[in-house]
């Protein structure tokens, strides 16, 4: 028999249970005392360049990791459709403290044919924050169709990493993290480039918001922290760059800015050149704004940017910023602090980011292939409203599942405890001379004892529980 303690002690467990399956993770805290380095993906395959393009190792689509020294040229071999768009990013990680120079220490990136010739301008990534180290990326592309003459071909082609730098900058290698995506070719035509004229160039009012959402910002592309329109908070470290990541869909713009407290003690600082950077890259990880440094003299400081609006069309654009607002999905912002801002922030300065996606969605192109990473969902939109990574968001909704199913559970199992009670008693009642026939009357207690006759459906029924670097 199932009392009525047992039956509340039950319900307080099952209700426990549930609690304990809701409750949020615990978020890790870095440590003050380090700058944490360069998250790289999850599934990153190891890859070695080679010297010449006889030895290049072979570059499927993905994220690969490989080390290159100063000085050092690097070959990758790709096998291209004749049909697909290709884009191969580079990122460099030098380790947090390197020694850097701006201008001289620098990536080049290229794609070429096997007779050398490049499919594209090459790129050069390179620091703008005072000799201070962090991830810098760039692109280089394979496009297809459109008035393209090289590189149109099936065939073998070559990625081509070089690192440019001072003798008098840090020796030691650098990690990079290479990308390889595709963009499927179009149904129909080609979108024409946006006409002069057709968006505004003056930079809007920024965002305000009633209250500061908390951010935590992530080492890299592969752990930016999802934000959507809104105004965000963080705490950022001297010599530190935070990663943020926004969906920005076809005909949507970005609005801009990073904002440095006042210091505590303004004098004492003195100014600062390239004190913060806000710099921003697209799905592909190509510079869309890197050089976006701004100083800094203890009375507060603000970086701004206003992007184009996402077409297509923009990748026929002579300007490089508007050129690389060719797709819709991830946009990635990258907020540096120099880590001469020690003098004015010894344990770090409270970072506001103001985020505005702006403009109506638009149609986008349509492709004759799967293009995730040029795709903004529903469930992406959500994430970045509600602050949550991608490993959170499933988190959530598998703990939520969960909770669901066990008080689903518990609740089968009580009731399947109540009925057994209930047809247990009843059998009881109806059988005299058996233990069951205690509390009955007497005169019901001596009538002769009648064939028993099993209930249609209950016989043999049973209630129970269902089963880096």
């Amino acid at each position: 028999m199932v009392t009525g303690r047992g039956t509340n002690a039950g319900l307080v467990m099952l209700a426990a249970l549930a609690m304990v399956a809701v409750m949020p993770g615990a978020v890790g805290v870095a440590s003050a005392e380090n700058v944490p380095t360069y998250k790289t993906a999850d599934d990153a395959t190891p890859v070695k360049g080679a010297a010449t393009t006889s030895d290049a190792s072979p570059l499927e689509p993905g994220r690969h990791t490989d080390t290159i020294k100063r000085g050092a040229e690097q070959f990758y071999g790709v096998t291209l459709d004749a049909k697909s768009s290709a884009y191969f990013s580079v990122v460099a990680v030098p380790s947090p403290g390197t020694k850097v120079e701006e201008y001289k220490d620098k990536l080049s990136i290229r794609v070429q044919d096997t007779n050398g010739t490049p499919c594209s301008s090459e790129t050069s990534p390179t620091f703008h924050a005072g000799g201070t180290a962090y991830p810098i990326s760039d692109y280089a592309v394979r496009d297809v169709g459109h008035d393209e003459t090289d590189c149109q071909e099936a065939g073998q082609y070559y990625v081509v990493v070089t690192r440019d730098g001072s003798s008098t900058s840090g020796p030691a290698d650098w990690g990079i993290e290479l990308s390889y995506i595709r963009e499927p070719a179009l149904k129909g035509s080609t979108p024409a480039e946006p006409a002069d004229g057709s968006w505004s160039t003056a930079t809007p009012a920024p965002r305000t918001a009633p209250t500061k959402r908390k951010a935590r910002g992530g080492t890299g592309f592969n752990d930016a922290f999802p934000v959507d329109t809104g105004v965000w908070t963080d705490r950022i470290r001297p010599g530190e760059t935070r990663f943020y990541q926004v969906p920005v869909n076809w005909g949507q713009r970005l609005n801009l800015r990073a904002e440095l407290p006042n210091a505590s003690s303004p004098a004492a600082g003195g100014f600062l050149a390239d004190a913060l950077g806000l710099n921003v890259f697209n799905p592909a990880r190509g510079v869309v704004i890197d050089d976006n440094f701004v100083s800094y003299d203890g009375e507060g400081a603000t970086a701004k940017e206003f992007t184009a609006p996402v077409a297509y069309g923009n990748r026929f654009n002579t300007t490089d910023s508007v050129k690389a607002m060719r797709f819709a999905g991830w946009y990635y912002l990258e907020v540096t602090l120099n880590s001469d801002a020690e003098r004015y922030f010894p344990k770090g300065a409270d970072l506001t980011l103001r985020v505005d996606v702006r403009d109506p969605v638009k149609a986008g192109p349509a492709y004759a292939g799967p293009a995730p990473e040029f795709t903004v969902t529903d469930e992406e939109r959500e994430m970045a409203r509600k602050g949550q990574t991608e490993q959170e968001a499933e988190k959530s909704g598998t703990l939520q599942t969960v909770a669901y199913a066990g008080i689903g559970t518990g609740v089968v199992l009580l009731l399947g405890l109540g009925v057994w009670t209930l047809v247990a008693r009843r059998r009881a009642a109806a059988a005299p001379g058996t233990p069951g026939t205690a509390g009955l009357l007497p005169h019901q207690a001596e009538q002769p004892t009648q064939p028993q006759h099993p209930q249609h459906g209950s016989q043999g029924r049973q209630s129970g529980p269902p089963q880096g670097w």
